[in-house]
């Protein structure tokens, strides 16, 4: 059985939200990430991973996003004690609030990072380096629709 993780990619102008993960957390300390975080079991429920992304940005950086939110990418990987994680990527809209490190055992740092200044970063990890790829790549195909 995977434990389900969802992150959030949000960008303000040409800019990525990206938190410095405390060097507390069990899986990537000190690392760069999206916020995100662990889908709770709630039994039956509707709108279980975008309530998670939200409660996830309220609690590590303390914003609002919007609910609606457009899915980007899926991956999988296993944390060195043997549990499997599948991992969701959605592109996130700010609905208020100004991003800051609220939830110091989870969140070190907030940065507003240029996609080059991710990829370029010594903490940042393949994975986040791979979600800013496919979220730009969604940027640019809403933008392009737009003006169509």
């Amino acid at each position: 059985m995977f434990i389900v993780n969802v992150e959030g990619a949000v960008c303000k102008d040409g800019k990525w939200l990206i938190i410095e993960r405390s060097s507390k957390e069990e899986h990537a300390g000190g690392q760069l990430s999206l916020v995100g975080g662990q889908v709770e079991n709630e039994g039956i429920s509707k709108a279980l991973l975008e309530r998670t992304l939200q409660r996830e940005f309220m609690e590590e950086v303390g914003i609002h996003i919007k609910e609606h939110m457009i899915f980007l990418r899926n991956t999988s990987f296993v944390l060195p004690d043997g549990r499997e994680v599948l991992d969701l990527v959605f592109y996130c809209e700010i609905d208020s609030g100004e991003p800051f490190a609220k939830s110091p055992d989870e969140v070190a740092a907030v940065y507003w990072m240029a996609a080059e200044e991710i990829f370029d970063h010594p903490n940042s990890p393949i994975w986040l380096k791979e979600s800013i790829v496919e979220a730009r790549s969604y940027l640019s195909s809403s933008i392009m629709n737009a003006t169509i």
